[in-house]
């Protein structure tokens, strides 16, 4: 009784083995694959052509995000701008009055007065010029109906047909837009360039 169990290897046992079936000793128990199994060639044609759809639906959902990506920020910007368009618009008037108040001086008031005035407003001024403002220049130009905005005609002779002859209030421009159209006098009857 020294040894009460035997172990049966294959072929011992006294089973004949089925002709064709793999060796069980090869511990995998899978056929290996043969050149003339039917559609491994579709199948690979299959998943290369569904890697390849893929592969342009990820180019396409890249190019869409990057599309989002800049809309959003020219959105952002947008807003920005018209955030700054509308503060600048309500800053013209006391810019106007700066202006108005420089150019009629009152020899009685001291000279120190208009000289902080005009600090205050070339202050005013440098901050708006950062923010993307900048005048339009009307006098001695020829009207542009898309600057300008013509409240009188003048009968001028001496001058060329539609030139501004005076300028009643500057007008600007924010970035490239037009913020305010100048409002001007025109000259008719003049000469024709």
């Amino acid at each position: 009784m020294e040894n009460e169990h035997e172990w049966i290897t294959p072929g011992e046992s006294g089973e004949q083995e089925e002709e064709g079936s793999a060796p069980a000793a090869s511990g995998k128990g899978v056929a290996a694959p043969t050149a003339a199994q039917p559609g491994i060639s579709e199948a690979y044609e299959k998943v290369l052509a569904e890697k390849k759809d893929l592969y342009d639906r990820l180019l396409r959902k890249q190019a869409e995000l990057d599309n989002f990506r800049k809309r959003t920020q020219k959105e952002k910007e947008e807003v920005r701008l018209f955030a700054a368009e509308n503060l600048i618009r309500s800053l013209l008037p006391t810019l106007d009055g700066f202006e108005r108040a420089l150019q009629h001086r009152d020899p009685a008031v001291p000279a120190a007065f208009y000289q902080g005035l005009e600090l205050i407003y070339r202050e005013l001024y440098g901050v708006l010029e950062r923010a993307g403002l900048s005048p339009i220049d009307a006098a001695g130009q020829v009207f542009d109906p898309y600057l300008h905005q013509a409240v009188e005609t003048v009968n001028a002779p001496d001058r060329r047909e539609h030139e501004i002859v005076e300028e009643l209030q500057r007008g600007y421009r924010l970035k490239n837009k037009l913020l305010r159209p100048a409002i001007v006098k025109v000259a008719t009857g003049g000469k024709s360039e």
